[in-house]
């Protein structure tokens, strides 16, 4: 088992993707904040059958959380998640240090319209001009060819992919299937602030987007379903429900039936913690 090497600096990083280049081979990157679980290490796997060289990042970027104490409390566990990238084709993890990503004077912001002002972004603002900031970084520090996704974040996805193409980056994003618990709950880094108690309640969230998607594929409205669906989630023992919504995949736009490719996304608090979800329907 070979602990994939750990690189710091972009200087470092780029000298080595280089090097890769140089051979001709395709590099894929895997965005993350570290705590990895299953579902990081399937974009992993989807980066090893697509190109010749995988980066796994690793960096918990301050600029997409508007609650510092979300901040602080978000789990950091780098030993842990290069052990588990050992079992992987991983060819480097980059762990920028915060002045690696934002050096001093540090003053550009990306700002998308339109995708980020629902959803999560009506909940969490400045949430994607963080995510979109440091993306576009790491897109040009690793210099890949590929840049791997969960589809759990869907609307960062969308993000993602709007940025890409308004900004001509030369890079292929690449949505990947959501992963689950054996109970359907969205595997997530937030579920390990999960109490014992609070986990076993926390399926009721997948629970009722099924049952709404069920209804929505038998003629039901997003608008009756809707409050159906958040009134069992808050009898679960969710404490607040800050969105279910049915909206267009392309372009986020609201639905109350899926005349066009759509996805019920729904985010709520459950004991202090916040979790997301969505399903196509």
């Amino acid at each position: 088992m070979r602990i994939p090497p750990i690189i710091r600096t972009k200087a470092d990083l780029r000298a080595v993707v280089k090097s890769w280049k140089q051979e001709g081979e395709t590099v894929g990157v895997v965005p993350t904040m570290g705590a990895l679980h299953q579902g990081h290490l399937s974009l992993a796997r989807a980066a090893e059958q697509a190109c010749d060289r995988v980066i796994v990042t690793i960096f918990v970027n301050p600029k997409q959380f508007n609650n510092p104490e979300d901040l602080e409390n978000y789990p950091r566990t780098e030993e842990d998640d290069a052990r588990k990238l050992a079992h992987h084709r991983v060819d480097a993890i980059y762990c920028p240090n915060p002045e690696e990503i934002y050096p001093d004077g540090f003053c550009t912001n990306v700002s998308l319209s339109g995708l980020t002002e629902v959803l999560c972004g009506a909940h969490r603002p400045g949430h994607f001009d963080g995510v979109a900031t440091v993306v576009t970084k790491l897109f040009t520090q690793t210099l890949a060819d590929q840049a791997f996704f969960g589809e759990k974040d869907f609307q960062q996805l969308q993000v993602v992919k709007r940025l890409v193409q308004d900004l001509d980056l030369p890079i292929e994003v690449v949505g990947c299937p959501t992963i689950r618990e054996e109970d359907g709950l969205a595997m997530s880094s937030r579920n390990l602030l999960l109490s014992d108690r609070a986990r076993i309640k926390a399926p009721a969230l997948i629970q009722a987007l099924e049952d709404m998607a069920e209804g929505l594929r038998n003629g039901g409205t997003a608008q009756e379903l809707g409050a159906e669906a958040e009134k069992k989630i808050l009898t679960a023992g969710f404490t607040e429900v800050e969105y279910l919504e049915l909206r267009a995949c392309d372009d986020l736009s609201l639905q109350d039936t899926p005349v066009r490719e759509s996805r019920l996304l729904v985010a709520a608090w459950l004991a202090g913690v916040r979790l997301i979800d969505n399903i196509s329907v």
